[in-house]
């Protein structure tokens, strides 16, 4: 019977260290899935305030969205104008020609009045 109690303090002992060495381990993974959870917690809100200033940049894009269309509209109803300035621009260069002729033949007419009035003929 000696040796059957040894057997079963042995047994005890196993127990006993075994039943340690789960409770360690059972620690160690609830400290690891805590971490773990902490980590997901801060990524939660971690993501909540960056769509929170995304949302801010959402509000924005479409203001700025709405005001582009805007220049556009007004843009096209300048187009008209544009056209009508171009012509205008068209004709000045063209009085600009005649004008430039026009006053090569007035100093062309004025040479001959003063060479007529510097050399009478009759």
């Amino acid at each position: 019977m000696a040796g059957s109690g040894k057997v079963e303090l042995e047994g005890g002992v196993l127990a006993e260290a075994l039943n340690d060495l789960f409770t360690s381990a059972s620690t160690m993974i609830k400290g690891d899935l805590q971490g773990t959870n902490n980590l997901l917690e801060l990524l939660e809100k971690m993501n909540l305030r960056v769509a929170e200033e995304y949302k801010g940049y959402g509000d924005v894009a479409s203001g700025l969205r709405v005001f582009v269309e805007q220049l556009k509209a007004k843009n096209g109803s300048f187009d008209e104008y544009v056209h009508q300035i171009d012509l205008i621009e068209k004709q000045v260069m063209e009085f600009e020609v005649v004008i430039s002729m026009l006053d090569k033949y007035v100093s062309l007419l004025e040479s001959k009045v003063q060479f007529a009035y510097q050399n009478p003929s009759s």
